[in-house]
């Protein structure tokens, strides 16, 4: 998902290639890591990584096409193209994204009519080139697909820096680019360099000006992203990930029976002792006195943790309602939860009954967001009760997120356990002033407007209009609804999220 901008631009050509001039980085041994963890499983990834000294040796003694071809071979062969899409359109863009050199970019953007050149297949890069650095064609390697619809982990190209030299000229039939980027070439004639007027090798100069008058404006950001991993998996942050998972996997297991069978108050203590931190800012209302309908906390969401986490800090079982969540989640939850139906007079009817109980948690949003952004709120929550504390959470993980749109939900718990470290923050607002409430004559909309502003300042965060439907059209090609599977289908799953060669 991306936000239009505006600027102008000057009217000249630019080619540019990928690795190593958009991208600060000119290795892409680590995308392809992504692509073989996250379309395939673990044993594919460990395979490409244990084949990394060989694609280093190659490299090293000019065999680029062989080094390439290996990687493209281990990390797509006997996967679906439209496998290898999903990884390019949910995963990788966050991982370009915080890769990009904002030197090349300057120059890139400044130019109305944009050609980016890479090594990698081009279904790795061209959702990213064209939604988010607005690129009008995109120049890579070609897999080849059997008439089974499997890659065959082959490419089209035999000589590829000579293919892209081609094809770079059939695009610029009647003149010649005006401006080319990319790393220096040992004979320059055969990249597509040699048919630009100007070239400028990588890195771009500081205080390059190219002759134009633009708006400098940034890349699109990258507000949805998908996939387990927080780090770009390079060789040894791969290695340290695969180390690490045995160990992950026993103190997730730990964590897990200790959440479920301590007190909810004694679990922030007992986290620290197994590397969970909880930061606590802001002053907590006190439970409501009997007879007395609860507070309603309307939470930033993050995570699934949210609810169960404040559960912690305040020492007692806070209901929360959910929207979509996987059937594992709600046994392994250690609060009670509230399924919603989305009919809005049912769901209505439900959060006033469990308020008349007590307390209650509830986001909004409706749909977990990784980045500094708070999605649209719902105004629902503004029409049942004037007694709103806004909570802000946010939360901090070294190895594996704990939200997907594309994998099993069920899995979420488990993956946010197994991380070394996890940080959770929980800033307490006040109370919402009955001025500030629907009572006042405020309508429930400008109501989850004032909500969402005051919690996004307070984490520095940006307000946007994008709804869960949005993220999940983006990440996953559907609305985000949980389909409920039988336990065959169920453990299938899960096999298909560690699933290796299995094609």
């Amino acid at each position: 998902m991306v936000m239009e901008q505006d600027g102008t631009t000057s009217s000249c050509s630019v080619v540019s290639e990928f690795e190593g001039t958009i991208l600060k980085n000119a290795d892409s041994f680590s995308y392809f890591m992504l692509v073989a963890f996250e379309a395939s499983g673990l044993i594919r990834f460990a395979i490409l990584l244990f084949l990394w000294p060989v694609i280093t040796l190659l490299d090293i003694f000019s065999y680029r096409n062989a080094a390439l071809k290996l990687m493209i071979y281990v990390a797509t062969v006997g996967l679906r193209e439209p496998e290898i899409e999903s990884v390019a359109r949910a995963v990788l863009p966050k991982f370009y994204m915080d890769d990009v050199s904002m030197d090349t970019w300057r120059v890139f953007s400044s130019c109305k009519k944009r050609v980016v050149v890479t090594r990698m297949p081009q279904v790795m890069v061209e959702r990213f080139a064209k939604d988010h650095l607005r690129a009008d064609e995109v120049i890579g390697t070609e897999l080849i697909v059997n008439r089974f619809g499997f890659v065959t982990g082959l490419i089209r190209e035999t000589d590829v820096d000579q293919s892209f030299l081609n094809r770079v000229a059939n695009l610029f039939v009647d003149r010649r680019p005006q401006l080319g980027l990319g790393r220096p070439a040992v004979t320059a004639s055969t990249t597509f360099l040699s048919l630009c007027e100007e070239h400028i090798h990588a890195p771009i100069p500081e205080n390059y000006s190219h002759d134009s008058e633009q708006l400098q404006l940034r890349p699109l950001p990258v507000i949805f992203h998908d996939g387990r991993l927080v780090k770009r998996p390079t060789p040894a942050t791969a290695l340290l990930i695969l180390l690490w998972i045995p160990f992950g996997i026993i103190l997730a297991t730990i964590r897990i029976i200790l959440g479920a069978i301590l007190p909810l108050w004694a679990t922030p203590y007992v986290s620290q002792v197994f590397g969970g931190h909880i930061i606590v800012k802001g002053k907590p209302p006190q439970p409501p006195a009997a007879g007395k309908s609860g507070v309603l906390f309307v939470c930033t969401h993050r995570t699934l943790m949210d609810p169960v986490v404040l559960s912690y800090v305040l020492g007692r079982s806070i209901p929360a309602v959910t929207y979509s969540i996987s059937r594992l989640s709600e046994i392994l939850s250690p609060i009670p939860t509230v399924r919603l139906t989305r009919i809005r007079d049912v769901d209505a009817a439900k959060i006033k009954q469990q308020l008349s109980k007590g307390d209650l948690v509830v986001c909004p949003e409706g749909t977990t967001c990784r980045e500094p952004f708070l999605l649209r709120f719902s105004g629902l929550f503004a029409e049942l009760t004037d007694r709103i504390v806004p909570v802000a959470m946010n939360y901090r993980v070294g190895f594996f997120h704990a939200t997907t749109a594309r994998g099993w939900k069920g899995l979420d718990p488990i993956f946010f356990f197994m991380n070394p470290r996890p940080v959770y923050e929980v800033t307490f607002l006040n109370q919402l002033p009955v001025e500030a409430t629907c009572s006042s004559g405020k309508s429930p909309h400008d109501v989850a407007n004032y909500v969402q502003r005051i919690l996004a300042a307070t984490l520095g965060f940006e307000c946007t209009n994008f709804t869960r439907k949005d993220k999940y059209r983006v990440l996953a090609g559907n609305d985000g609804t949980v389909s409920y599977l039988s336990l065959l289908d169920q453990l299938k799953k899960v096999v298909s999220t560690f699933e290796p060669f299995l094609h």
